[in-house]
């Protein structure tokens, strides 16, 4: 569907393939639909995402999955209701190397998220936790997989009306604390999460869908890693840890991180757009629940929208309530 006349004569040209200026046209024809993708500015998501799960269709809805809460819960419902599947574009949970993770999560403790973007003037109806945070939010809410006990967060408009750079701080009832920063006004662009657990880290090049975990190896007590930690490796120790594991000692001395282990778990290579329209298809094929919910989403979204209130609560008590004039 393009409203525009230009650019639907364009498409209906270069791609040969029917074009549309209205869902109510699009739906008056002939055409049998099973599924769409809903790639609308944020505002409109409900809108739309609402007349076409109302038509029958499954629905592929871009991130944020609607606006509001309230919104996102109506769209959950009427899919619901319509026994209609509901997948909310959150693209970076197709990225393979996040794929790949699943494999090595543990009990993750501690998360650092940057996203940073140099700045296009694209997507500027949201902000940038709408806009490029939302995804290590979602990815960060399914890994930790615990209910919040407390959001910090500030964040700034620089080059647009709304705020363009942000860092927040989440923390869990498990415990878990996560680290986010995400600029679209920066110099570089920077799509990493690295997040630590028990004896291991783990590190995340999204750009690169490149993987690395480190471990503590399994035969090294807790003592003896506090030792090599702190440099302290003398004659006793060394007999202990060759008692524990013979294999490390001849290493020991030459390794820079004596009884660490660095690995590169195998990342299939993949393009994540491609990754999740199959997997959504499949979905629509099989009838079973996508690989993102839509209650990911709507969760994914709450968040969202905590950050946001969080935002302005501290610029009020920074005194920095005019930078929020236009946002409110």
């Amino acid at each position: 569907m393009e409203p525009n006349g230009a650019r639907a004569a364009e498409a209906k040209s270069t791609f040969a393939i029917p074009v549309f200026s209205s869902i109510d046209e699009l739906l008056a024809t002939d055409l049998h639909l099973d599924a769409a993708t809903v790639a609308v500015p944020t505002v409109h998501h409900h809108a739309v995402a609402s007349v076409l799960l109302g038509a029958g269709l499954d629905l592929l809805v871009e991130k944020p999955i609607a606006a509001t809460i309230e919104q996102a819960d109506e769209l959950l419902n009427l899919a619901a209701k319509n026994k209609r599947i509901l997948q909310p574009g959150h693209l970076e949970r197709f990225n393979p190397a996040v794929l790949a993770v699943q494999q090595q999560l543990r009990r993750p403790m501690f998360f650092e998220a940057h996203r940073l973007s140099v700045f296009t003037p694209r997507a500027l109806d949201v902000d940038v936790v709408l806009d490029l945070m939302i995804h290590d939010l979602d990815i960060v809410l399914t890994m930790a997989n615990s209910p919040l006990r407390e959001v910090r967060a500030v964040g700034l408009p620089i080059l647009s009306p709304k705020v363009d750079i942000a860092n927040v701080r989440v923390e869990f009832e498990s415990g878990c604390v996560a680290n986010f920063t995400a600029s679209r006004v920066s110099t570089e662009r920077v799509r990493k999460l690295r997040f630590f657990q028990p004896r291991s880290y783990v590190s995340i090049d999204y750009a690169r869908q490149d993987l690395l975990v480190i471990r503590l190896d399994a035969s090294i007590t807790p003592e003896i890693a506090a030792a090599i930690a702190g440099g302290r490796v003398y004659p006793t120790l060394m007999a202990q840890l060759a008692a524990a594991n013979p294999t490390l000692v001849a290493g020991l001395a030459a390794s820079p991180n004596p009884g660490l282990s660095f690995l590169k778990p195998p990342v299939t290579p993949g393009e994540p757009l491609r990754l999740e329209i199959q997997s959504f298809l499949e979905s629509v094929r099989t009838r079973q629940e996508p690989l993102v919910t839509a209650l990911q989403g709507r969760n994914a979204l709450a968040l969202a929208l905590e950050i946001q209130s969080t935002m302005v609560a501290h610029a009020h008590r920074a005194g920095l309530q005019d930078f929020f004039a236009s946002t409110a």
